[in-house]
């Protein structure tokens, strides 16, 4: 079996009297698609900021295809080949959307890879594309709503071509239509779908979502986190009847039934 693509290793983020992610250890590999679940304030976003550097650990390491990237700063993440997405999306509002998925197309990575035949926006146009928003490239970032929002997020990402793909709740703010799209749209950007620079493959994915039912049909794998730790860890049919999970969600009572 290969290395893991991402190995995070006792990881430990405190905001005060409160451990928000408490010493999880977790593994990623290439060929993955990650689910990452639980209740409300349980530290998956925390964990996923950690991994992106927009927080510092207290304790723990990250390591990213094999080097330690605990002390490399946001950017220097990305270069490496580590995208994201965050539930709080800061688009530049007044800027055509199109505009938004320029911008980080300019960074070194983006300008090292890609089909340089296209201009940058040929290449911003086919993300958006991707995520099913290109009607709307001229209109400002400010006019989108909420969901749309969320899929410009997804497209700024999959422009710098990441080997490792964050999404936090990508699918919210969606309707059943338009989640099931993106979250097919996802499992084949994972699967080498077109996009950019053509892949064999495409870039693992670590996806935290609240809407399980399209989460679970294209997600190889399942880690639950509760109180800043994680409780399971699995295949998605293994994970859904472990009682610890339905305990989390539903309390001990229905556990226990």
């Amino acid at each position: 079996m290969s290395a893991p693509l991402l190995r995070v290793d006792r990881l430990t983020k405190r905001f005060g009297g409160l451990v928000a992610v408490d010493r999880i250890s977790l593994e990623v590999r290439r060929d993955e698609i990650v689910g990452l679940i639980g209740p409300n304030g349980a530290g998956k976003t925390t964990l996923l900021r950690l991994i992106t550097k927009i927080l510092r650990p207290d304790a723990g390491s990250i390591v990213f295809r094999g080097a330690d990237i605990t002390a490399l700063r946001p950017w220097e993440v990305v270069e490496r080949g580590i995208a994201g997405t965050f539930q709080n999306m800061r688009p530049f509002r007044h800027l055509p959307i199109i505009a938004n998925v320029m911008v980080p197309l300019v960074a070194p990575r983006a300008r090292r890879g890609g089909e340089w035949v296209k201009s940058i926006e040929a290449r911003a146009m086919d993300a958006l594309e991707f995520v099913g928003i290109s009607d709307m490239a001229l209109e400002p970032a400010a006019a989108l709503s909420q969901g749309d929002l969320k899929r410009l997020e997804v497209a700024r990402a999959i422009a710098t071509e990441p080997e490792l793909l964050l999404l936090d709740e990508p699918l919210g703010g969606l309707n059943p239509a338009e989640s099931e799209l993106l979250a097919r749209s996802i499992r084949r950007l994972h699967k080498g779908g077109r996009f950019g620079r053509l892949h064999s493959e495409g870039p693992a994915v670590l996806m935290i979502e609240h809407k399980l039912k399209e989460l679970m049909a294209i997600v190889d794998r399942v880690i639950v986190v509760d109180y800043g730790s994680i409780i399971a860890d699995g295949p998605p049919a293994e994970v859904v009847r472990n009682p610890k999970v339905i305990e989390a969600y539903l309390g001990s009572e229905h556990a226990a039934a």
